[in-house]
């Protein structure tokens, strides 16, 4: 049985992944979309909603690719209206957002998944399963590119507020997967420039991050690196594959069918943005 989904924004990200992967199947099926342009989602081929409340009537789901305030509204309002949610990264522009919506999914007992691509690749499961073994005691994150610099990606609330909530997700999630719970954060440089954090993990490990989105030219793979007392192993985001999108897509579907919790679900949305607050609060 697929699940029907309604798509809540209409912009670069949607166009080019959540639409198309919506709509491909097997698991999901677009029902239609909502945007605060409706002429702009007029090219995904589905019915195109004037009020959010009308996309809810029609679907069983509701996928998000809007800006992180917005995505907190509205998801609170699909979690009260039953739908299972899957959400994007960051869970929200602030750490009171993100309460009102990790408890809002709570509270319904909707189901509900982060879009967290790194962990829904092959690649990265491997490499998880491989540092299990290596006895860790810390690693090392980079995030470097020049997308505030210009292109679709260099949005309003990204040029506001820089890589840690944008990419900071992704690199902190990985170190916590691999190392253990992060318990504490420091943090030093500028959110628009090169910010580097100092995670404790509750295994004792640490780990540090890099995170830029202001540097011009050609630009490495980001990359995570573990090192233990019985080796060393890395993965870069090059190795990702392209399917990690239909694995994500088969998860949450079964995730709905199942009633049942994700790991990567609004709670743990949540505690990462526990750790990306009180890194901004460092940062001024």
């Amino acid at each position: 049985m697929t699940i029907s989904v309604g798509l809540v924004g209409a912009g670069p990200w949607a166009e080019r992944v959540h639409a198309p992967m919506l709509a491909a199947g097997p698991d999901t099926r677009l029902v239609g979309v909502w945007a605060r342009r409706p002429e702009s989602a007029a090219r995904f081929g589905v019915p195109v909603f004037e009020r959010v409340e009308e996309l809810f009537d029609n679907c069983e789901a509701v996928a998000f690719s809007v800006p992180p305030a917005v995505q907190a509204e509205i998801g609170v309002l699909a979690a009260k209206a039953g739908k299972a949610l899957l959400l994007e990264k960051p869970l929200a522009a602030d750490l009171a957002g993100a309460r009102r919506l990790a408890e809002a999914v709570g509270e319904a007992g909707v189901a509900s998944q982060m879009v967290l691509t790194w962990r829904y690749s092959a690649a990265t499961r491997s490499f998880l399963a491989r540092v299990s073994a290596l006895e860790p005691f810390g690693g090392y994150a980079a995030n470097i590119s020049g997308a505030l610099l210009g292109g679709d990606f260099a949005s309003p609330w990204r040029l506001e507020r820089g890589a840690i909530l944008d990419v900071g997700p992704h690199m902190i999630d990985m170190l916590d997967a691999a190392l253990g719970r992060v318990t504490g954060v420091r943090a030093h440089g500028n959110t628009l420039g090169w910010a580097g954090l100092l995670l404790e993990h509750e295994t004792g490990a640490v780990s540090e991050a890099s995170l830029c989105m202001s540097v011009p030219g050609a630009t490495p793979p980001s990359r995570v690196e573990v090192y233990g007392r019985l080796g060393r192993q890395a993965i870069e985001g090059d190795q990702l594959g392209s399917d990690v999108f239909a694995v994500m897509l088969s998860e949450f579907a079964e995730t709905v069918r199942r009633g049942g919790g994700h790991p990567l679900d609004a709670a743990h949305g949540l505690r990462l943005q526990e750790i990306i607050s009180a890194a901004e609060q460092q940062l001024g």
